[in-house]
């Protein structure tokens, strides 16, 4: 009797001090940033808790069964505490039967929203008093729907609709018994019973929560047989949710944290996207794509580390788990550590025991390290990290992590809409996005926008420019003498501006810049949304000596791509709550005068040079692959080929790809931006264009062909500048030797570029 009136005291002065649950009638938990395609494709989330929301009516019955059945079978029945289960567990604390449980689910519910875990009689006591509160206050449905939505499940997944996803990559409403059982297994050691961590300790508790349901009756004997034969597929730690778009993702985080602050992360904001699922993927595995067949053609750098492998049986796989946990794989370039090496074979291990053998052309890129003759650091061996990837004829190569770097975006030009966007190799390598922070000099790709000055200057495709030397003297340059050079050497002599650009004569462009003016030139490449504070008005701008972003690329080709409308571009397109109301909503933008940046004639005439770089100049292989004239862009490759570039479009789409290094080097004598970066664009543009009928502008008003040349109406009979750079004699291998200039028109010094 003392007792019952100590514990009738105790709960009469805890009872007033329990926390207010009345907000858990309107239950909202935290819910991450959830970032979506323009399909409706998950492609991000962030929040310390992965969480999808789920009525208890969403949640399917084989799911509730599962948990009721291991959690709490009674639960619909009891008033919140099970007495029948805690006598059951008294008997198993006793070592008489098998423990399943006395906590109920409303206990739990109460202990995990509002209490800690310590095991105290104070904390005991309050929990039931808040569960008798909570069956007081809430419906037994209301119930299990916090406890089935707020339940830790490990993986960073809170409640069953994200675990569903983080194990097994499929919507909850999609679940099997067997995938149930499972999942049900999780909330009494989220750790220990991971079937990604601890596959064989997952697989008993499922065969056990099995047997469970069937005592029960939520599943028949043969249904209970199914399930334990049935495979699961299990998600892998390098497993990725389906699309790489990480950048596009931290993108969209960081402008969602500038508008909401911390609550980005626990408000359920749904933010849709304009980006394409499948262009992004395309644009994903193109760029990597060109980046490894680069990085084929570099000296092998050596494993990453050397481990001492033990004999015995058990540390040698508790070895190999842990190197390879601390080298992850880098989606498909996978680490393996080398069990036997010779020059002819080497045998490596991987995840799971997976045994791999490398022979013949899979051991080319690494011959270096297979030398007897290698240096220690460099020599494959025993106990080697290394990286291996499969061949599409599914053998496999060993290779190295590239040390290179990569961009590539893709837009919309009619109305700026983002389609594509990978600003480097991989995000967790490199979280720095290249398309929208790298600065970088974008040689021979920037000099379209200094022949659209031309075209306004009198200067026609028809013009004959003189491709021969050019020299300025110190006292030109206000420095060191600056002979510029053609990419090849070579000087061909008088050529037509059309052939010039398709070539990318270097010389060619310096004369046209001449005519221009340089701070001209400057003024007018600010109508691409280029800053002129970044391309300084010399002479060296004609070869992209200034410096831009991929995005700032992709947009001033937009211009000529949409006939001379500047777009900005633009990532989101709607961002909704939990409950789906919508909070902003962007509408794409019409075309209109006001957004004009050239004129429509000019875009035209620079669309027929650029459809001809990609017919018979420096991305000739454009329109040879894709087998269509509606093809446009420029290569462009920095001095000593440290960026590589190549800048071109569809009327329906913009893509941009740029590779080098982040401290800029040598990317190799013979890496160009038609053979590095046009090949990641056209593989692109091949996935892209698919079904996209052939589309050519329409003549705009003002100009006319003759002779098989576009002009403007008022330079078609020959008006205007008609040859540049002629007053060099015949011989093309003589410098022209450059007078001395105003003042404010010396060049500064800087690396010259080529095409």
């Amino acid at each position: 009797m003392t007792l019952l009136l100590l514990v009738g005291i105790a709960m009469a002065v805890a009872f007033p001090n329990l926390p207010d649950i009345s907000d858990l009638a309107d239950y909202r938990p935290k819910l991450p940033l959830r970032v979506f395609s323009a399909e409706g494709s998950l492609i991000g989330e962030f929040g310390e808790e992965r969480r999808q929301l789920t009525p208890v009516k969403d949640i399917p019955k084989v799911m509730i069964d599962a948990v009721l059945a291991i959690e709490d079978a009674r639960f619909y029945a009891h008033g919140g505490v099970d007495y029948k289960g805690i006598l059951r567990a008294a008997l198993a604390n006793l070592g008489r039967i098998k423990s399943q449980g006395a906590s109920t689910i409303t206990m739990q519910v109460a202990r995990n929203v509002y209490l800690t875990s310590e095991k105290t009689y104070t904390r005991k006591i309050y929990e039931i008093l808040l569960t008798f509160k909570l069956e007081h206050l809430l419906t037994k449905d209301q119930i299990l729907e916090i406890y089935m939505n707020q339940i830790f499940l490990g993986n960073r997944a809170y409640g069953f609709a994200a675990a569903a996803d983080a194990y097994f990559g499929k919507s909850l409403q999609d679940i099997t018994i067997a995938e149930a059982a499972m999942l049900a297994g999780l909330p009494k050691a989220p750790s220990a019973y991971n079937p990604i961590n601890n596959p064989k300790r997952a697989r008993s508790r499922q065969l056990y929560i099995i047997e469970r349901m069937l005592e029960n009756g939520f599943i028949t004997a043969e249904q209970a047989e199914a399930a334990k034969l049935e495979p699961l597929k299990v998600k892998s730690r390098s497993d990725n949710a389906g699309i790489h778009a990480e950048y596009v993702a931290e993108t969209v985080r960081q402008l969602m944290f500038a508008q909401y602050g911390d609550e980005t992360y626990t408000r359920g904001l749904n933010v849709h996207t304009t980006v394409i699922a499948a262009q992004q993927d395309t644009a994903y595995k193109a760029l990597r794509r060109g980046i490894m067949n680069y990085e084929r053609r570099q000296f092998y750098r050596g494993p990453e580390v050397f481990v001492s492998l033990p004999t015995d049986r058990q540390a040698l796989d508790d070895m190999i788990d842990g190197v390879l946990q601390e080298h992850p794989d880098n989606g498909d370039v996978m680490s393996a550590v080398v069990l036997e090496a010779s020059p002819k074979k080497v045998l490596a291990i991987r995840q799971n025991d997976e045994i791999i053998e490398i022979t013949g052309d899979g051991l080319k890129p690494v011959q270096s390290g297979l030398s007897d003759k290698a240096a220690a650091n460099i020599r494959i061996r025993r106990g080697a990290v290394i990286r291996v990837t499969q061949t599409p004829k599914k053998t496999w190569e060993i290779t190295q992590l590239p040390e290179v770097e990569g961009a590539f975006v893709a837009l919309d030009p009619r109305d700026g809409s983002i389609k594509a966007l990978v600003g480097g190799f991989d995000f967790e390598k490199n979280k720095f996005n290249h398309v929208t922070q790298a600065w970088r000099q974008p040689g021979s790709s920037f000099k379209p926008f200094i022949y659209s000055a031309a075209l306004e200057q009198g200067v026609t495709p028809a013009t004959i420019i003189n491709d021969s030397p050019l020299f300025f003297d110190a006292g030109v340059t206000g420095g060191q003498p600056w002979e510029p050079k053609n990419y090849d050497g070579k000087f061909e002599g008088p050529m037509s501006m059309r052939r010039g650009l398709a070539k990318s004569k270097n010389m060619v462009s310096i004369r046209i810049l001449q005519t221009v003016g340089a701070k001209n030139a400057q003024d007018w490449v600010t109508r691409f949304g280029f800053d002129a504070d970044k391309h300084p008005a010399y002479l060296t701008m004609a070869l992209g000596a200034g410096s831009v972003t991929p995005m700032q690329m992709a947009s001033a080709y937009a211009v000529f791509a949409n006939g001379g409308y500047r777009v900005n571009p633009w990532l989101i397109s709607r961002v909704t709550d939990q409950k789906g109301n919508v909070l902003t909503q962007t509408q794409a933008p019409l075309l209109s005068e006001s957004m004009r940046a050239i004129d429509a004639r000019n875009a035209f005439v620079m669309d027929s040079l650029l459809q001809e770089v990609t017919r018979s100049g420096t991305a000739a292989s454009a329109q040879a692959t894709l087998k269509r004239p509606d093809l446009y862009g420029k290569t462009g490759t920095t001095n000593d080929s440290m960026d590589a570039w190549f800048a071109g479009f569809q009327p329906t789409l913009t893509a941009v790809t740029w590779i080098g290094y982040d401290t800029p080097r040598k990317l190799g004598a013979r890496e160009t931006g038609g053979g590095l970066s046009l090949p990641v664009w056209i593989e692109f543009m091949t996935q892209a264009l698919k079904n996209v009928p052939v589309m050519e502008p329409a003549v705009p008003a003002g100009v006319v062909n003759s002779g098989g040349e576009w002009f403007y109406d008022e330079y078609a009979g020959g008006a205007g500048i008609s040859a540049l750079g002629m007053d060099s004699g015949a011989n093309p291998g003589t410098p022209q030797v450059i007078p001395m200039p105003e003042a404010d028109e010396k060049l500064r010094i800087l690396d010259l570029f080529k095409n």
